[in-house]
């Protein structure tokens, strides 16, 4: 499986050379840190100049002029957020995060070691650790992007070629371009998802889906009378 597979690389941002199509996708992931290496903070142009009070801002950090910044938010750097991305109330960046023209960090959202391309949504309440997530790709309120197995071991990803050991101990989801997550799911660590497939909400989902296919999982729900109805009724005061 090679990236491309997944992604294709936006031109607006600066770190190409980093990104190699033909490379594994969880490739990518390990790479983030030594493309912000090389990025210029200090001589780069269009840099944001009014950060608000109450965002917090430590390390190197790029924020673009057009960026729309909260009342309040943690940005810690290595960091690159480009043109045209809304940070909402309450976002924790947490260091090597890479944000796209056009992106998403919402309310309580936070990001580690990640890479967003463009027009990616992360809106409300997300987790996204050592994950790329592809252009216009999607998380409903509350979807976690695991990155660390319970017993803390390798993660090994299933790919259209077989199982593979990463070699990584954090890994957390590969979501291909316009793929999206439903509310409250679970992506696994190494899970992948092709480009334009997507996971219904509160999965807990691992592994591969391919591309354009979606994972559900419909449970059965009971139904029987309550047997203190109606005596459970509050009155209703009149």
């Amino acid at each position: 499986m090679k990236a491309s597979d997944l992604f294709d690389f936006p031109a607006s941002l600066p770190f190409g050379a980093h990104f190699s199509p033909d490379a594994a996708p969880w490739e990518w992931v390990t790479n983030i840190a030594e493309a912000l290496k090389g990025f210029d903070f200090d001589g780069a142009a269009d840099a944001h100049t009014d950060i608000p009070a109450g965002v917090s801002i430590s390390g190197q950090v790029f924020i673009h002029r057009t960026v729309k910044l909260p009342a309040y938010a943690v940005i810690e750097g290595p960091c690159w957020i480009g043109p045209e991305v809304e940070i909402r109330p309450g976002a924790y960046i947490r260091g090597k995060v890479i944000v796209g023209a056009g992106s998403v960090v919402g309310n309580s959202t936070e990001l580690k070691n990640a890479l967003l391309l463009e027009n990616v949504q992360a809106p409300h309440f997300n987790y996204v650790g050592d994950s790329v997530l592809g252009n216009k790709a999607h998380l409903g309120a509350g979807v976690i992007c695991a990155n660390l197995r319970l017993d803390q071991g390798g993660v090994i990803v299933n790919t259209p070629d077989g199982r593979v050991d990463t070699g990584m101990r954090k890994l957390g989801a590969l979501m291909g371009d316009a793929s999206e997550a439903g509310c409250n799911a679970v992506l696994q660590p190494g899970t992948i998802l092709g480009k334009a497939a997507a996971v219904m909400p509160t999965m807990a989902f691992g592994g591969y889906l391919e591309e354009g296919v979606l994972a559900f999982n419909r449970p059965v729900v009971g139904r029987v009378p309550r047997r203190d109805y109606p005596k459970s009724t509050p009155s209703v005061a009149r």
